[in-house]
C-alpha cells in the first residue's frame, strides 16, 4: 500500500505546486501553496483514498509534505481497519 499511496500523493502534489520536490519537502513554508491549497488537499485525500478527515486531524503538520501526507493516510486507513472498516487501493 505504501507505494502506491506515496506515488499517487506524489502524483498529485508535483503537478499542483509545478515541480518536482522531495517527498520531506514543506510546500506551505516553501511558498508552493496557499492555505486554499490546505482545503483541496483534504479535498483529495478524502475522495482519493476514501479516509475522512476529523476536525482534530485538520493540522497543517498532516499536509505539509509528501511524506506527512503519507503517513497520514495510512494511519487513517489503519485505524480504519482496526474498527472493521476495509480499505482498498484503486
Amino acid at each position: 500500500m505504501t507505494l502506491d499511496v506515496r506515488a499517487r500523493i506524489q502524483r498529485y502534489i508535483r503537478i499542483a505546486v509545478g515541480s518536482d520536490i522531495n517527498d520531506e519537502d514543506d510546500i506551505f513554508e516553501l511558498g508552493l501553496v496557499d492555505s486554499l491549497f490546505a482545503l483541496e488537499l483534504v479535498t483529495f485525500v478524502e475522495s482519493e483514498f476514501g479516509v475522512v478527515a476529523e476536525k482534530e486531524d485538520l493540522d497543517i503538520c498532516n499536509f505539509c509534505s509528501i511524506a506527512a501526507l503519507v503517513a497520514f493516510v495510512e494511519a487513517r486507513c489503519q485505524n480504519d481497519e482496526d474498527a472493521g472498516r476495509t480499505w482498498t487501493s484503486d
